[in-house]
């Protein structure tokens, strides 16, 4: 009897953690018609947004509140039908794409523009960044899951840490970071000023911060999927209990139930099936400091997620490893005119010879390389 009331105790605290998303999902009703169509049964989509708030418990540490919010980054997690394999493609923040008009916080509406893609969020939160996902990709978004500063570190530090190996030392006074190279375990603080920075880290690029935010999501997969975590229940309920409360998610993920049918999926995916990649995207042809999506290797990469055929991804070769990467000079833009993917030396990397079988640039969750 104690048990079972200790049991559902438990279980409503859980329940009771996750934040239901009711205004993104009227709107999206408000939109039903024009949405895409999901083509493959059992197959998902979960658009996961880092929120970049100020607000809330233990966010304001990291600037002032202005009382709006940024996707510090969006990752469109696809997960295959019989859960075989799960893509995570990340999507630029400087993206240039369609925003539609969307409602804001205040109840006026946006109208339709052609701006960064964090500008979705900004304008119009969870439901105006889906809409633009979907115009973009014509991809079905199932499911949304949004976590902020505080709830990123607290998930972390539930795991006891997350073990990353750096190439080299790490001294980034912006970012809180001192670290040695090798294999280091990181703490929640550690991991939110390792996956945030940007200037200081690589080559200063969004590229190469995405790069590791994907490999340390990698590294996170592998600990949360370890026997350690999942099997030893002293170490498993702080993991759902930070896991719950950072969450805001649509109404129908919105439970510990709902959470856990995702993450049951999850769990007995092989980490070599555990794949990340970025959208493909080159320099916007009208400035620099943006970016626009490589066609035809995008509309591949989206054709593949919608019909749930498998995606290969492929690591950078050694020779482009060392190659860096060209930085924008601030206020370079082109001339007006048409861009054409065969004139992007970036167009060749996200494509194999096979055009019947693409390949892009990656990573999996089972790849231990220093980064």
């Amino acid at each position: 009897m104690g048990t079972g009331v200790a049991g559902w105790v438990v279980y409503a605290k859980l329940d009771g953690n996750i934040t239901p998303d009711e205004a993104a999902a009227a709107e999206l009703a408000r939109y039903a018609k024009e949405r895409p169509t999901a083509l493959v049964k059992d197959a998902q989509n979960v658009l996961l947004i880092g929120s970049d708030s100020r607000a809330g418990d233990g966010n304001s540490a990291y600037g002032r509140d202005s009382g709006t919010e940024r996707s510090d980054t969006t990752i469109l997690l696809h997960l295959s039908a019989g859960r075989r394999s799960a893509t995570a493609v990340s999507i630029p923040r400087d993206l240039m794409v369609d925003v539609p008009a969307c409602r804001r916080p205040d109840g006026s509406r946006s109208a339709p523009t052609f701006a960064m893609f964090n500008y979705s969020f900004q304008t119009g939160g969870s439901a105006c960044t889906i809409r633009t996902v979907e115009k973009l990709t014509d991809i079905r978004i199932d499911h949304h899951v949004v976590v902020d500063f505080h709830g990123f570190k607290k998930m972390v530090d539930a795991l006891d840490g997350v073990e990353v190996c750096l190439k080299e030392p790490i001294r980034d006074k912006a970012a809180r970071l001192r670290l040695p190279a090798g294999r280091v375990t990181l703490d929640g603080e550690q991991a939110l000023g390792y996956v945030r920075a940007r200037k200081t880290l690589g080559d200063g690029s969004d590229t190469d911060r995405m790069d590791r935010q994907q490999r340390f999501l990698g590294a996170l997969v592998n600990k949360a999927q370890s026997n350690d975590v999942l099997l030893n229940p002293v170490k498993l309920y702080p993991v759902l209990d930070a896991a719950t409360s950072s969450l805001t998610t649509d109404p129908d993920l919105a439970s510990l139930r709902g959470l856990y049918e995702l993450a049951r999926g999850l769990r007995d995916i092989p980490t070599e099936q555990v794949r990340f990649l970025t959208v493909p995207r080159e320099s916007y042809v009208y400035n620099a400091n943006r970016d626009q999506l490589v066609e035809p290797a995008a509309e591949k990469l989206f054709e593949r997620l919608r019909t749930d055929a498998p995606v290969a991804v492929t690591g950078k070769s050694p020779e482009e490893e060392r190659k860096p990467e060209k930085s924008a000079k601030p206020g370079k833009s082109a001339k007006p005119g048409n861009s054409t993917s065969s004139e992007s030396p970036d167009h060749d990397k996200y494509t194999s010879p096979s055009p019947s079988e693409p390949s892009f640039e990656g990573n999996t969750a089972g790849d231990h390389t220093c980064a």
